[in-house]
């Protein structure tokens, strides 16, 4: 864009179109055979339809695009500086951004962090949601959170190479969640929509992972757990919120690392594979 010499004002539109979703790789009847290998693979589309081992692919995306293409954008001169940021982010996917810490485990300014984190963001290898804000703002959280745009390439940064050490690895919870929001978001940006993608966190620690306002009060409360089985503890942050939302109209979400869809009084229950229902009401904006 930065290379284009004519404004393109009034004659362009722009789409934001991430890796594949999990319903196009279903559509193309080449669906992942377990949770664990969509995690640890991606969905980055060489992978699928050229198939292409994941580790190799994406090894080789890291050493061009993001150490070439994003260093270059940069001028960053410290490449291991730069490859340690990269991990240390991927390490805190779904927790909120401590730009301090981050910096500080880096070894970099603050404001080298932040400026690194932007372009990262810019070039669709980040994204950021950001907390919704009530008449309780004053009891909420104002930090975002960080999740990367392909959870295949946070689980290669952090060193999974294989889906078989997916299950027993401690960020497993972490890069479930994230293939979730990154779901929520193409249901959105792949239809032309803006995210509208926020969560909800106080300072006492009541939390559900994402909020998507369709309407003014309206729209969804979403609630990720990596899970094969719904305990009843998973509704927790849904009910706490939407008894603090008087006059809000929130359906209730809870998207589990299961197989079977349950619908209960405290909301309905998609396992990962199945995720249809709530993004087809996404991308309708109802």
């Amino acid at each position: 864009m930065g290379a284009i010499t004519q404004s393109l004002a009034g004659r362009a539109g722009l789409l934001t179109l991430l890796p594949f979703s999990l319903a196009e790789l279903q559509a193309a009847g080449r669906p992942p055979v377990a949770v664990d290998t969509l995690l640890q693979g991606g969905l980055f589309p060489p992978i699928h339809d050229r198939a292409i081992p994941a580790a190799d692919w994406l090894q080789d995306y890291v050493a061009t695009y993001v150490d070439r293409d994003v260093r270059q954008i940069l001028r960053i001169q410290d490449l291991i500086a730069f490859q340690r940021f990269l991990s240390l982010c991927a390490g805190r996917i779904g927790q909120l951004v401590n730009i301090t810490s981050l910096a500080a485990d880096t070894g970099i300014s603050r404001l080298t962090a932040e400026a690194w984190l932007s372009v990262l963001e810019a070039s669709h290898l980040i994204f950021r949601v950001h907390p919704w804000f009530t008449n309780l703002s004053k009891r909420l959280v104002k930090t975002p959170k960080l999740y990367f745009c392909d959870p295949g390439l946070a689980a290669w940064l952090v060193g999974i190479r294989q889906s078989s050490h997916m299950s027993a690895h401690p960020l497993r919870g972490p890069l479930f969640e994230n293939w979730a929001m990154t779901e929520l978001l193409k249901a959105r940006l792949h239809n032309g929509l803006r995210p509208h993608l926020h969560f909800l966190r106080d300072k006492e620690g009541h939390e559900v992972d994402a909020l998507i306002e369709t309407e003014p009060r309206k729209g969804h409360l979403i609630e990720i757990k990596s899970g094969g089985t719904v305990a009843s503890d998973f509704f927790d942050g849904l009910d706490f919120w939407r008894s603090q939302l008087p006059g809000h109209h929130f359906q209730p979400w809870l998207i589990y690392g299961g197989d079977a869809r349950q619908t209960r009084d405290r909301g309905t229950t998609l396992p990962w594979s199945q995720l249809g229902p709530l993004l087809e009401a996404i991308a309708a904006n109802r």
